[in-house]
Protein backbone atom coordinates (compact mmCIF):
# COMPACT_ATOMS: atom_id res chain seq x y z
CA UNK A 1 0.00 0.00 0.00
CA UNK A 2 1.12 3.36 -0.92
CA UNK A 3 2.19 5.78 1.85
CA UNK A 4 -0.77 8.81 1.50
CA UNK A 5 1.03 12.01 0.90
CA UNK A 6 0.51 14.81 3.43
CA UNK A 7 -0.13 18.21 1.51
CA UNK A 8 -0.48 21.66 3.22
CA UNK A 9 -3.07 23.69 1.46
CA UNK A 10 -3.09 27.58 2.24
CA UNK A 11 -5.74 29.45 0.32
CA UNK A 12 -7.48 33.35 0.57
CA UNK A 13 -10.32 35.43 -1.26
CA UNK A 14 -10.32 38.76 -1.85
CA UNK A 15 -12.91 41.47 -3.54
CA UNK A 16 -13.08 45.04 -4.20
CA UNK A 17 -16.26 45.54 -2.92
CA UNK A 18 -18.74 43.00 -2.38
CA UNK A 19 -19.87 41.71 -4.94
CA UNK A 20 -17.35 43.18 -7.52
CA UNK A 21 -14.62 42.14 -9.04
CA UNK A 22 -12.47 39.32 -7.20
CA UNK A 23 -10.11 36.84 -6.86
CA UNK A 24 -8.45 34.06 -5.02
CA UNK A 25 -4.90 32.51 -4.04
CA UNK A 26 -3.75 29.23 -3.35
CA UNK A 27 -0.73 27.34 -2.48
CA UNK A 28 0.09 23.74 -2.34
CA UNK A 29 2.78 22.22 -0.64
CA UNK A 30 3.94 19.18 -0.70
CA UNK A 31 7.88 18.57 0.89
CA UNK A 32 10.32 20.56 -0.92
CA UNK A 33 7.38 21.08 -4.06
CA UNK A 34 5.31 24.21 -4.23
CA UNK A 35 2.33 25.22 -6.49
CA UNK A 36 0.42 28.35 -6.40
CA UNK A 37 -2.75 28.72 -8.39
CA UNK A 38 -4.88 31.81 -8.44
CA UNK A 39 -7.86 33.27 -10.60
CA UNK A 40 -10.84 35.96 -10.04
CA UNK A 41 -14.07 36.92 -11.86
CA UNK A 42 -15.23 40.13 -12.63
CA UNK A 43 -18.49 40.13 -10.37
CA UNK A 44 -18.29 37.97 -7.23
CA UNK A 45 -18.11 38.06 -3.31
CA UNK A 46 -15.26 37.35 -1.28
CA UNK A 47 -16.95 34.45 0.31
CA UNK A 48 -17.41 32.85 -2.92
CA UNK A 49 -13.64 33.71 -3.84
CA UNK A 50 -12.69 32.20 -0.43
CA UNK A 51 -14.54 28.88 -1.70
CA UNK A 52 -12.84 29.02 -4.93
CA UNK A 53 -9.45 28.74 -3.45
CA UNK A 54 -10.46 25.68 -1.27
CA UNK A 55 -11.89 24.15 -4.63
CA UNK A 56 -9.00 24.98 -7.14
CA UNK A 57 -6.14 23.92 -4.68
CA UNK A 58 -8.84 20.68 -4.11
CA UNK A 59 -8.74 19.99 -7.73
CA UNK A 60 -5.16 20.21 -7.81
CA UNK A 61 -4.74 17.36 -6.06
CA UNK A 62 -4.72 13.90 -8.62
CA UNK A 63 -4.73 11.31 -6.20
CA UNK A 64 -5.79 11.37 -2.49
CA UNK A 65 -3.67 13.02 0.12
CA UNK A 66 -3.85 13.93 3.59
CA UNK A 67 -4.71 17.52 3.17
CA UNK A 68 -4.11 20.42 6.57
CA UNK A 69 -6.01 23.49 5.07
CA UNK A 70 -5.47 26.96 6.29
CA UNK A 71 -7.73 29.70 5.93
CA UNK A 72 -9.10 32.68 6.94
CA UNK A 73 -12.56 32.13 6.40
CA UNK A 74 -14.84 31.53 9.00
CA UNK A 75 -17.35 31.05 6.51
CA UNK A 76 -15.72 28.29 5.03
CA UNK A 77 -14.38 26.85 8.35
CA UNK A 78 -17.53 26.99 10.13
CA UNK A 79 -19.76 25.69 7.53
CA UNK A 80 -17.57 22.50 7.51
CA UNK A 81 -16.40 21.81 10.96
CA UNK A 82 -19.98 22.73 12.42
CA UNK A 83 -21.81 20.58 9.92
CA UNK A 84 -23.48 23.92 8.22
CA UNK A 85 -23.07 22.91 4.81
CA UNK A 86 -23.91 19.56 5.10
CA UNK A 87 -26.94 20.38 7.14
CA UNK A 88 -27.85 23.32 3.94
CA UNK A 89 -27.40 20.65 1.64
CA UNK A 90 -29.49 18.04 3.32
CA UNK A 91 -32.20 20.76 3.46
CA UNK A 92 -32.13 21.68 -0.36
CA UNK A 93 -29.98 24.45 0.40
CA UNK A 94 -31.90 26.21 2.57
CA UNK A 95 -30.23 27.41 5.71
CA UNK A 96 -33.38 27.70 7.89
CA UNK A 97 -37.28 27.38 6.44
CA UNK A 98 -37.05 30.95 4.73
CA UNK A 99 -33.34 31.47 3.92
CA UNK A 100 -31.71 30.03 0.91
CA UNK A 101 -27.99 29.09 1.76
CA UNK A 102 -25.52 31.26 -0.62
CA UNK A 103 -23.59 29.78 -2.97
CA UNK A 104 -25.10 25.94 -3.14
CA UNK A 105 -23.11 25.36 -6.50
CA UNK A 106 -19.73 25.86 -5.11
CA UNK A 107 -20.82 24.19 -1.46
CA UNK A 108 -21.32 21.23 -3.56
CA UNK A 109 -18.29 20.78 -5.15
CA UNK A 110 -16.32 21.78 -1.95
CA UNK A 111 -18.42 18.92 -0.10
CA UNK A 112 -17.73 16.50 -3.15
CA UNK A 113 -13.69 17.43 -3.21
CA UNK A 114 -13.35 17.13 0.90
CA UNK A 115 -14.67 13.35 0.39
CA UNK A 116 -11.84 12.51 -1.65
CA UNK A 117 -9.39 13.35 0.51
CA UNK A 118 -8.43 13.18 4.54
CA UNK A 119 -8.95 17.22 5.14
CA UNK A 120 -7.81 18.79 8.87
CA UNK A 121 -8.98 22.48 9.04
CA UNK A 122 -7.09 25.23 10.44
CA UNK A 123 -8.19 28.80 11.01
CA UNK A 124 -5.58 31.78 10.40
CA UNK A 125 -6.19 35.08 11.63
CA UNK A 126 -5.89 37.29 8.31
CA UNK A 127 -3.46 40.11 7.91
CA UNK A 128 -2.13 39.21 10.84
CA UNK A 129 1.71 38.08 9.38
CA UNK A 130 0.94 34.36 8.25
CA UNK A 131 3.20 33.99 5.87
CA UNK A 132 1.42 32.16 3.58
CA UNK A 133 -2.08 33.69 4.51
CA UNK A 134 -0.20 36.94 3.20
CA UNK A 135 0.90 35.64 -0.14
CA UNK A 136 -2.59 34.30 -0.99
CA UNK A 137 -4.16 37.57 0.05
CA UNK A 138 -1.49 39.06 -2.46
CA UNK A 139 -2.00 36.61 -5.17
CA UNK A 140 -6.00 37.27 -4.87
CA UNK A 141 -6.00 41.13 -4.47
CA UNK A 142 -3.69 41.53 -7.64
CA UNK A 143 -6.01 39.09 -9.76
CA UNK A 144 -9.41 40.78 -8.41
CA UNK A 145 -7.30 43.95 -10.01
CA UNK A 146 -7.39 42.38 -13.05
CA UNK A 147 -10.93 42.75 -13.41
CA UNK A 148 -11.41 46.47 -12.14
Amino acid sequence: MLDIKKVQMYTDGACSGNPGPGGYGTILRYGEFEKKLSGGEAQTTNNRMELMAVIVGLKALNQKCCVDIYSDSKYFIDAIDKGWAKKWKSNGWMRNKKEKALNPDLWEEVLSLLEKHDVTLHWVKGHNGHPENEECDRMAVEQSKKFS
